[in-house]
């Protein structure tokens, strides 16, 4: 007969470990006989929900792509002529498919472990040296979040970065025709810390008053062009520093911020061929004039030698991560955007320097076209010096003229009741400048006559001459180029990485397939609501969807990063308070342990951070706990705690901690980042937390993606839901003052681009699912800790000796003992073809191990092999068969060159570098290039595409 098999569900191929076989393995090694029986000791009663979440019953990938089919098919797509920012871009098929398609690059992890990560780098240098040379300044990072936030992180840095006496501590002005959602964000950020903005339209000069800085926008969101040489002199002469947020595009053709004498230059690189995406993920970008790039946010990277003197790349002056410094952080920045600033970058080596220039003077000229075609009608231009963007005068008939345009399946952008603003881009068309025309009540567009930029804008230097962008100009050479820097890298489509605290887990291709369709992606964050229904019926359905998996009352998806998100968060505790009568209020307790955002994060929100010790078995010491909440009661704000801990165990004693805290009139903030412990088994906002931001792209499958994109969305119980993040689209929300939210993000829903991602994962894996998937990833972390734990020593462990979703294995010891370090470890993992664990964090000389549910057996017994044979390694430096500095872990990864190398005088063998266990014979990766000397990159620092003279000796 034959026997009928059960149909294999979505989370059956989400969970790795999914055989009844498998998992019996595993709980023998941990010592259950079920895995609700191990559950139920690690996870404490008191914080258990009572109850299953309320989601409705899991749906199969056909099904999840029929329900996006109908939610796209609610949106409408447009001609986008809305600007403010955000334009519509043609993202090169090549690109789209073998970049944002494609998982060797969106399954990466951020460059920490720079040897496998040269292809990530070098992409993210392109970046670097493309906005260097387009700006005309020195030194560029690897992306921020969005243009708005940039612009707020400039803002920071100038206030830090002065050091004129006078001028340190005045205002901050930004120019009347800087984008309104930036203001909001500014005036935001300079509420809740203390300082002065002043909105003025600089083209008229400098105001009264000591001036900190300054920020202008080049073109302007009206469109307007003018230079700046001269107010920026002025606010130079007074002490004041310089910020340019500047349109990339437009600075083909335009004097660029640098040889205009701005300090720092800011903006989005988004119409580089990344789609509108609804508002983001855009990849946003800085660069710094010299003397203030050991001031600058955000990611660097840099060129420096491997242990062969070959040129590597790895990421610079990592000392400046908030990860490290906590509140004495520059930023809370932690999630980049770094595979959006990938696809820019690829975009600017597909076009070069002429291709790019001629998008420009196409763009302009079509601008000139429809600026001559209403002149001839009678319509008055606000400003007749433009790239791009026309600002038009209608009294009264703005809506008439949006409606007429509307009709014709056009968006322009409605400034006020007389004033309608229209932006061209690479893909405007002669036809849609006629509709255009008609719209506005003019004839069919005219011959461009006049409107030329004029002199003194004009750029007049070279720009982008490196070779790499004046090679790759057939799409065979383009497509090589990409495969050889994927080649170069490992992600999770070739092997485990098992991260603590970072949740590397499947990114499933079906719950990936709907971001690059037009329905979705061709979307601007400011189109009418009207044509955005099935956008905001997926966000709000996702919003209900992660309250009820958080137990919180109201989500805002606005935070674009979990740094963001916390922002977010302490905001809202802090408007609360002051609602209340309560500013006095400021003080956030934060223990040792948890994560380095927190702290910088608290710090942005104008809070006082008092450190919380940590006990000898890793929990929250409560003596010096109860002592500190008694202390500050009369000015204690709020408590941030991770849960479970950055130790991987959960304090059982969470809900007395929560209580304690509100009794003192504080408020908890719950750290999501672990939530993948505890989705379907206990809700934040049920066991004591008042609010938390989550990691969309931990627990729900957003893929990290090289470095960002990150979805940090901020969940809350309804006494803080006014207080959520506001309007992005309206500079006065930046005033919290009145007791509303402040804007977070550049666009209202961050980088909605991206949530369809986490929509399908919550909706393939249903209640029952999520369930499983926290459970099974218990029992991984249990299994590789109850594993390796003889030969490495969980450092911490809860109720039964059990962990959470994650471990720390100790080296300390055996460093002591042989000089062998955790990173030796780190480095020596790549040749056995696995990214490292994290590497010293929370605790130094340690490695935190997680190898969520994702995993299968196989897999994570190849990694618990390899553990156990560096061990093997280690001990024979400590029975001295080599020394630790001719050993193969301290002279790891070793490349294929240095093992074909004739001149082997090491003191182990070619096959034990590169072929330690016998698999690797058959599936083999061997890095591009040697362990890297980071502190040499750090003394001798180069940012930008170099010439290779630079190596020769």
């Amino acid at each position: 007969m034959t026997v009928q098999s059960s149909p294999t569900t979505f989370a059956d191929r989400h969970i790795g470990a999914r055989s009844q076989s498998h998992i019996e393995t595993m709980l023998k090694a941990v010592g259950y006989d079920t895995v609700d029986g191990l559950v139920d000791v690690a996870v404490p009663d008191s914080i258990r929900q009572a109850k299953p979440l309320a989601l409705k019953d899991a749906l199969s990938e056909v099904e999840v792509l029929a329900e996006l089919r109908k939610l796209a098919g609610k949106n409408k797509t447009a001609v986008q002529m809305i600007g403010q920012g955000y334009y519509d871009t043609v993202t090169p098929a090549v690109i789209r498919r073998n970049i944002l398609e494609a998982p060797a690059w969106y399954t990466a992890y951020t460059p920490y472990q720079p040897e496998i990560s040269q292809g990530r780098l070098e992409a993210l240098l392109n970046f670097q040296t493309m906005v260097q040379d387009l700006v005309g300044l020195p030194i560029a990072n690897a992306s921020l979040l969005d243009e708005a936030t940039a612009v707020a992180e400039a803002v920071l840095m100038m206030r830090r970065a002065n050091k004129n006496k006078e001028a340190h501590d005045g205002k901050t002005v930004l120019d009347a025709d800087v984008m309104p959602q930036t203001i909001a964000v500014v005036k935001g950020r300079a509420e809740a810390l203390g300082f002065e903005v002043e909105v003025a339209d600089l083209s008229k000069g400098l105001p009264e008053g000591v001036i900190n800085g300054i920020v202008l926008q080049q073109p302007g969101v009206s469109g307007r062009v003018f230079n700046h040489a001269e107010v920026i002199a002025a606010a130079k002469e007074r002490g004041a520093l310089v910020t340019v947020a500047a349109d990339l595009l437009a600075l083909t053709l335009i004097t660029p911020p640098g040889e205009q004498g701005a300090d720092i230059a800011v903006g989005s690189t988004q119409r580089f061929g990344v789609p509108l995406f609804f508002g983001g993920p855009h990849a946003a970008y800085m660069a710094v004039a010299k003397g203030l790039e050991r001031s600058m946010p955000g990611r660097l990277v840099g060129v420096s030698k491997d242990d062969a003197g070959l040129p590597a790349y790895r990421l610079a002056l990592q000392t400046r991560e908030q990860h490290i410094r906590r509140e004495k952080a520059t930023s809370n920045i932690c999630t980049a955007q770094a595979l959006l600033a990938i696809v820019s970058s690829f975009y600017a080596v597909y076009h070069g320097p002429d291709g790019l220039k001629a998008i420009a003077e196409r763009t302009h000229n079509h601008a000139r076209t429809l600026a001559t075609t209403l002149q001839a009608a009678g319509r008055e231009l606000l400003s007749d010096t433009f790239f791009d963007t026309l600002t038009v005068s209608v009294p009264g008939k703005a809506d008439k003229v949006i409606a007429a345009a509307e009709a014709r399946g056009i968006n322009l952008r409605h400034i006020d009741a007389d004033t309608v603003g229209v932006s061209v881009d690479e893909t405007t068309t002669a036809d849609v400048l006629s509709s255009v025309a008609v719209a506005f009540g003019a004839g069919p567009s005219a011959e461009a006559k006049g409107f030329d930029l004029p002199a003194d804008v004009l750029r007049t230097s070279a720009f982008m001459q490196h070779p790499v962008f004046n090679t790759h100009r057939s799409e065979t050479q383009l497509l090589r180029y990409i495969r050889k820097l994927s080649d170069r890298d490992l992600s999770l489509d070739r092997t485990m990485i098992p991260l603590g605290s970072c949740t590397m887990k499947l990114n499933a291709t079906a719950e990936m397939e709907a971001i690059s369709w037009p329905e979705f992606a061709s979307i601007h964050p400011f189109a009418p609501e009207s044509q955005t229904v099935g956008w905001r019926e997926l966000i709000s359905g996702l919003e209900a969807d992660l309250a009820e998996i958080t137990g919180y009352d109201q989500v805002s998806l606005q935070p674009n990063a979990g740094s963001q998100g916390e922002l977010a968060g302490l905001l809202a505790i802090r408007g609360y308070h002051r609602a209340n009568g309560d500013a006095q209020r400021n003080v956030c307790l934060i223990p040792a342990s948890a994560h380095g955002t927190n702290a910088a994060s608290a710090v942005l929100a104008g809070m006082k951070v008092v450190v919380v010790a940590t006990a000898a078995d890793g929990t929250i010491d409560h003596a010096d706990l109860f002592a500190k909440i008694e202390a500050h009661k009369d000015v204690l704000s709020a408590i941030m705690i991770t849960y479970p801990s950055t130790h991987g165990v959960y304090d059982a004693d969470v809900t007395e901690i929560c209580d304690a805290v509100h009794a003192a009139g504080g408020q908890v903030y719950v750290d999501g980042a672990n939530l993948n412990a505890l989705v379907g088994l206990a809700q934040p906002g049920k066991f004591g937390g008042d609010v938390s931001h989550l990691n969309l792209h931990k627990t729900f499958c957003i893929p990290h993606g090289g470095g960002g994109p990150g979805v940090g969305p901020v969940a809350a119980k309804a006494h803080l839901a006014p207080f959520m993040p506001g309007d992005a689209n309206n500079a006065s929300s930046g005033n919290a003052a009145e007791g509303h939210g402040v804007a977070i993000s550049a666009s209202n829903f961050g980088s909605a681009g991206v949530l369809p991602i986490s929509w399908a994962y919550v909706k393939l894996m249903g209640a029952e699912g999520l369930k499983e998937a926290t459970k099974s990833a218990l029992l991984a972390a249990n299994y590789v800790a109850a594993r390796l734990n003889e030969y490495f020593p969980v450092l911490y462990t809860g109720e039964g000796g059990l962990v959470a979703h994650e471990c720390i294995l100790d080296l300390r010891a055996l460093t002591a003992k042989t000089g062998v370090t955790a990173e030796d470890v780190a480095k020596r993992l790549i040749d056995y073809g696995f990214h490292a664990p994290t590497l010293a964090f929370p605790v130094a000389g340690t490695l935190m191990v997680e190898p969520t549910e994702s995993e299968d057996l196989a897999e994570i017994d190849r990694f618990i092999e390899a553990m156990i044979t560096i061990r093997k390694e280690i001990d024979q430096v400590a029975n001295g068969d080599f020394t630790v500095d001719n050993s193969p872990l301290r002279n790891a990864p070793h490349t294929a060159s240095a093992v074909v190398n004739s001149d082997w005088t090491r003191e182990y063998s070619r096959e034990q570098a590169v072929f330690p266990v016998h698999h690797l014979k058959q599936d083999k990766y061997f890095p591009p290039v040697g362990r890297i000397d980071g502190a040499g990159g750090d003394r001798n620092l180069i940012c930008s595409c170099p010439p290779l003279s630079e190596f020769e000796n």
